[in-house]
C-alpha cells in the first residue's frame, strides 16, 4: 500500500508517465476537457475537492518547469491567483485568454476535474525534470 501522497490509482499512474514538457490540467468542475485527452474525475460535489487541495498534492508529486493560466484569474479570482503565485514563486508562467487555455488544453496528456466552484481556477502544468 501507498504510504503517503497521492492515493488516487489512476492518478498518480498518469503522473509517473509524464515525460519532460508533457502538458496535464487541474480544473473546475465546468471545465470542458478535449475529446482525446484522459480525465481523472476528482470531482464529488461543490467545492470538493478545492482547486488549492489538489494542485498541492500535483506539486509534491511532480517537477513542473513552467505553467499556463487565464489571464481573466487576475481580476476575478484574485485570491487563487496569489495562491498559485505562492505555490509556484520560483516557476514561469504565461497568461493568455481563457478560451486560449481551453485550445491549449488540447495539448494535454491528462486533466484532473476537481468540485472548484470559483472563476477561472483552471491550469495547465509543464512537466519538468529532476535532475
Amino acid at each position: 500500500m501507498k504510504k503517503a501522497g497521492i492515493i488516487n490509482a489512476d492518478l498518480i499512474k498518469h503522473i509517473a508517465e509524464l515525460g519532460h514538457m508533457d502538458l496535464l490540467m487541474i480544473g473546475d468542475a465546468g471545465m470542458p476537457i478535449p475529446k482525446g485527452v484522459d480525465v481523472i474525475d476528482l470531482a464529488l460535489c461543490k467545492g470538493v475537492p478545492a482547486f488549492e487541495q489538489v494542485l498541492d498534492a500535483v506539486l509534491l508529486e511532480t517537477a513542473v518547469e513552467y505553467y499556463y493560466i487565464a489571464e481573466e484569474i487576475r481580476e476575478k479570482n484574485s485570491r487563487l491567483y496569489e495562491y498559485i503565485q505562492k505555490s509556484m514563486p520560483d516557476i514561469a508562467y504565461e497568461t493568455m485568454p481563457h478560451i486560449s487555455l481551453k485550445e491549449k488544453a488540447k495539448e494535454c496528456r491528462f486533466a484532473i476535474r476537481t468540485g472548484e466552484f470559483s472563476p477561472y481556477p483552471n491550469i495547465i502544468l509543464r512537466a519538468g525534470v529532476v535532475f
